[in-house]
């Protein structure tokens, strides 16, 4: 895959995303790449979290702290679409954010510089999605006061990931299209660090992917998914 050619498209709400020929798969739904990554992950996962800590501290009568610190897993860097969206989110909500993402064959500038996200979004935090991109792999870079992003090249079917993440995104090409990427062990090894009450979201609704992740340990639910989809997945951590 690290070879394979990839082309720009702009998705239907005029955002871009990338097209592998070879394998015929692009990077994001062709009907939004932005509404696509802003529901799947941004909303159904990191603020999900963040809502249902809130409620339960509110409940408990006290502040609600364990939601102002984050650690965010992403597996698939990709675009980097996601990674800025939670950079901008995570600042209007003043939460702190330690975002992992894992990525074996990152995109070259050429490609990262086709990407029209920050123009689209948020032109006055343009610099921050080229820091993103910049930023040293396999080393934790602070991009604002409340960001840290770490990105670590490594094949998730071999190496070990370290840490404890309270919200996964977990964006693996298609099973069909990368079926190394969704089986048990992958799904164990996701589950094994993940905290109690973590919560964890995919795009992908198949069965065998909510019974995968299911026998791994997470309660699952299909929810509403983004335009063009009518159900995508998410999953709870819940140690009994």
């Amino acid at each position: 895959m690290k070879d394979f050619k990839r082309e720009t498209e702009v998705t239907s709400d005029g955002s871009v995303t990338l097209y592998i020929p070879e394998i015929d798969e692009h990077y994001h739904s062709t009907n939004g790449a932005f509404i696509e990554a802003d529901h799947v992950y941004i909303n159904a996962a990191f603020m999900h979290y963040v809502k249902s800590n809130d409620a339960d501290n509110c409940i408990n009568g006290s502040e609600a702290d364990t939601a102002r610190s984050v650690n965010i897993l992403e597996v698939g860097f990709g675009t980097g679409l996601n990674a800025f969206l939670t950079m901008l989110k995570c600042a209007d909500e003043k939460i702190k954010v330690h975002y992992v993402t894992l990525e074996l064959y990152p995109l070259d500038k050429e490609c990262t510089e086709s990407l029209n996200y920050p123009e689209l979004i948020s032109p006055e935090n343009a610099g921050f999605f080229k820091d993103i991109h910049n930023a040293e792999w396999n080393k934790a870079v602070r991009i604002t006061d409340t960001f840290t992003i770490e990105k670590r090249k490594l094949n998730l079917v071999t190496d070990k990931v370290d840490g404890c993440f309270d919200v996964v995104y977990y964006d693996a090409f298609a099973p069909e299209k990368q079926p190394e990427m969704w089986n048990d062990g992958i799904y164990n090894k996701i589950a094994g660090v993940m905290n109690n009450g973590a919560v964890l979201t995919t795009y992908c609704a198949k069965g065998i992917v909510r019974r995968g992740f299911r026998d791994a340990g997470l309660t699952m639910e299909r929810i509403p998914g983004p335009p063009g989809k009518r159900e995508m997945l998410r999953g709870t951590l819940l140690v009994k």
